[in-house]
């Protein structure tokens, strides 16, 4: 990835659908995704305004500005709080260019310091997704078990 390529991480909003149609209409994509690739720009709005919009930890991975992918860290609930599970999508035409592995980087960081409560991060991985195996490796992440994968980062302090 060239030097002049900046990769942030910001609120996806529906302003941002013509975007979000790039990955989330991609079979590649969708294939360790829990969704089934969007069919129509209205399905899209929907699952934007009631789901994406309302999370409280829901981001854009954008490049130069421009969202490329989204990543998200949705809390545990009641004793377990302190825990966060980490979910991340990048448009197939920028797989293997080290984004990911940054925007990952970069949310861990965010969470734990917007999120007091938060003590760990974790990421369930299909084990036959070797990419985001990698990805969560280089960014710092250790695989804990075969549940059929589980990578964590925990709080430095």
């Amino acid at each position: 990835m060239d030097q002049e390529h900046e990769i942030t991480l910001r609120k996806l909003t529906v302003d941002d659908v013509d975007d979000f149609m790039v990955w989330a209409t991609d079979p590649k994509v969708a294939h360790f995704g829990s969704w089934e690739p969007y069919a129509s720009v209205e399905d899209a709005i929907a699952y934007m305004e009631n789901v994406v919009v309302p999370h409280p930890w829901f981001r854009a991975i954008c490049l130069n500005n421009s969202p490329i992918g989204a990543i998200s860290v949705t809390s545990s609930s009641g004793a377990d709080k302190c825990r966060g599970e980490m979910g991340y999508v990048l448009a197939s035409a920028y797989w293997g260019k080290g984004i990911v592995t940054k925007a990952v980087k970069i949310a861990a960081k965010m969470v734990f310091e917007e999120r007091e409560e938060m003590e760990r991060v974790e990421a369930l991985v299909d084990v036959e997704n070797g990419g985001s195996h990698r990805v969560l490796e280089k960014a710092g992440f250790v695989r804990e078990g075969v549940f059929e994968e589980i990578f964590c980062a925990e709080r430095k302090n």
